[in-house]
């Protein structure tokens, strides 16, 4: 980040003194900054672009770096030593090891068969996966041909899978015979055969061994082993096709919890660039580097994750349960792999405190730990320090699957707040709106983006005039990117991220974000999770908060009393629930956010849409026909259950 700093001022002729001072250039000149992220980050491109951007203001719609042609997977694939490149670690203890030179000779092979296969540019090629190295080698194979890329973990029901595959068609299915999770193991060999026969468009479908080192395919007509489909070691170097910047590499997925999921793709060029920014300057990273971040092969992360092979540093992929078969796996894994930047989840993080977890040593190369997924609340930042590592760069980082990247990303120059994100991103023009469009400083607001990023999507699938794309993002502040959360900018630069701005309360039209609740309640350490959301309740809303106790534990007045008080200390009266229920789990989605818009719609009796996003559904049963929350009961909430 100095670096850059220092030459974009002898460049331009700027004087920049820090990053308050760099960020400002930076959305000011658009043009000229993404052209030095571009140069300093070293894309490999077949054609150097003609013109940045047109217009940055247009929103959607603005035009990036035109005329350029590249290759993803060129970028990510540009070191070709026998270095490590994936690392892989099982949740068993199982491991393998790939450098650079044995990833290139896979990828080539796995593109020889998507070929073999008539695969095509523009085709899409999806997996239903682990995080393994064959899933990291497939996506790169499809990049390289102009294909796209899209994946779900194993963990998805087939409901939840249709939902998305289906609406995409792909031609190729790479699926794997089964996975671990928490000491047991799940067949997956009957999901790639209903999967199989749910999807028409597939032409080819790739079986992946992981649970054994030949699975039976008897029951599986017409899929293929990947030995098979790799055929012989003699594959050549990769072909890496050019492409135009824009050209389609992903489709992600919105979590599906209001319905089906939207299908939302993202243009190479601009998740290569957005993803350099973030992932040189803002996390620091090079080729000595070794990066691990806790994710599924389902979440944004692992398609941030895998991106960091564009620096030449050493990606660590993990694949099983976050707490076997120690609460602290993750912890030794980045101990044992001399693991340089950690990255996590705010809940993992939580969970980690309440169960104890501690650094056995010192850590001596950890650098950086980064969380996302939710808000990382003040005691959050406490437990690292205290109990991981005194001197990291913890940075609480928040963006989206709608911009593949971040808003607010980490700041090695920059200081560390507990409960505050670093900084706005590099080149973001990030801010927080009132209801009437006036920017805040030191307030809540709506999350906006004023002004067009390489990463935005270049639509969504199936929307050929882009409708619903332009519903979802720009009719609440026509021209600018409403992205539905809510936030705060600090006068120091940083930003506080309240939690979903359509979760929002709105007590006596008083409008509240549910991670202030949060913050107070999960600090007790009597209390392992909660989640609050509002009632409608005699023409107003009332607040309800249930908790999920730690054993040993009862929700009794006293207890009911120290909740209400710590809210109404660390928060305010306004944020104090009317009632208080104990449920033994609360519901999230598969990448880790709590659900408070479905549990809104079990406690209304409302049916709950896509119940196959959610990571445990079973939790919506417990929010359903409370007798507590029926109208004249005012029974305090007491009533253990499960």
């Amino acid at each position: 980040m100095t670096a850059f700093m220092r030459g974009v001022s002898e460049r331009h002729g700027v004087e920049l003194d820090g990053y308050d001072a760099l960020w400002r250039w930076s959305v000011e000149k658009p043009d000229e900054f993404w052209a030095a992220v571009w140069d300093d980050c070293g894309v490999v491109a077949q054609r150097r672009f003609d013109e940045v951007i047109d217009d940055p203001l247009r929103l959607p719609g603005a035009v990036w770096f035109r005329g350029a042609e590249l290759n993803f997977a060129e970028n990510l694939l540009r070191r070709s030593d026998a270095g490590d490149a994936l690392v892989f670690r099982s949740e068993d203890g199982s491991e393998r090891r790939l450098g650079y030179a044995e990833l290139h000779r896979l990828v080539a092979r796995l593109a020889r068969g998507l070929r073999s296969a008539g695969a095509e540019r523009g085709d899409r090629v999806v997996g239903l996966l682990p995080n393994l190295p064959e899933t990291v080698a497939a996506m790169l194979a499809a990049a390289s041909m102009g294909a796209v890329w899209s994946s779900c973990s194993p963990d998805f029901g087939i409901e939840g899978v249709v939902d998305r595959f289906g609406q995409i068609e792909p031609t190729v299915l790479f699926s794997a015979d089964g996975h671990r999770y928490a000491g047991r193991t799940f067949d997956g060999l009957a999901a790639g055969a209903e999967l199989r026969r749910r999807l028409p468009s597939v032409r080819t479908h790739v079986v992946v061994p992981y649970l054994a080192e030949r699975p039976d395919l008897s029951a599986l007509p017409g899929a293929v082993a990947l030995e098979a489909f790799l055929g012989p070691d003699d594959a050549g170097p990769v072909e890496f096709v050019p492409l135009p910047f824009d050209h389609p590499l992903y489709v992600l997925y919105s979590s599906g919890t209001t319905g089906v999921p939207k299908c939302i793709v993202h243009g190479a060029g601009g998740t290569l660039l957005q993803h350099l920014k973030e992932l040189v300057l803002h996390t620091d990273l090079g080729p000595d580097d070794r990066i691990f971040y806790f994710t599924t092969c389902g979440w944004m992360m692992w398609n941030w994750l895998v991106s960091a092979l564009a620096t030449g540093a050493t990606v660590v992929l993990y694949d099983g349960a976050p707490f076997h078969p120690e609460p602290g796996a993750l912890i030794e894994l980045v101990e044992r792999e001399r693991v340089t930047v950690f990255g996590t989840s705010a809940r993992w993080l939580a969970a980690a405190e309440k169960a104890g977890v501690r650094a056995r040593g010192p850590l001596p190369a950890l650098r950086t730990v980064l969380s996302t997924g939710s808000p990382l609340a003040a005691e959050g930042f406490e437990y690292v320090y205290r109990d991981l590592k005194r001197d990291v760069c913890l940075s609480s980082i928040s963006g989206g699957t709608d911009i593949i990247s971040c808003f607010f990303p980490g700041n090695p120059i920059g200081p560390v707040f507990a409960g505050e994100l670093q900084c706005r991103g590099l080149g973001v023009r990030a801010e927080a709106w009132s209801p009437d469009g006036r920017p805040l400083v030191g307030e809540k607001g709506e999350l906006v983006c004023t002004q067009a990023l390489p990463s935005m999507p270049i639509g969504f699938w199936g929307d050929p005039d882009g409708a619903r794309y332009r519903a979802a993002y720009f009719e609440r502040f026509p021209g600018v990117w409403h992205h539905g959360d809510f936030a705060e900018i600090t006068p120091r630069g940083g930003a506080v991220i309240y939690g979903r701005s359509d979760a929002t309360l709105n007590p006596g039209g008083v409008r509240i974000g549910t991670a202030e609740i949060y913050r107070q309640v999960e600090a007790l350490e009597c209390i392992e999770d909660s989640i609050a959301v509002g009632q409608e309740w005699d023409g107003d809303v009332r607040i309800v908060l249930f908790v999920k106790l730690r054993a040993g534990f009862e929700l009794d007045r006293e207890l009911e009393a120290r909740i209400r008080g710590a809210i109404r200390e660390g928060a305010s009266p306004r944020h104090v629930p009317e009632l208080i229920l104990e449920v033994p789990d609360i519901p999230y989605t598969r990448s880790g956010k709590k659900v408070e818009l479905a549990v809104r719609d079990a406690i209304h009796g409302r049916p709950v849409e896509n119940r196959e996003a959610l990571a445990n559904p079973e939790a919506l049963s417990h929010f359903a026909n409370r007798p507590e929350l029926a109208r004249g009961t005012r029974d305090s909430g007491r009533r253990r259950i499960g």
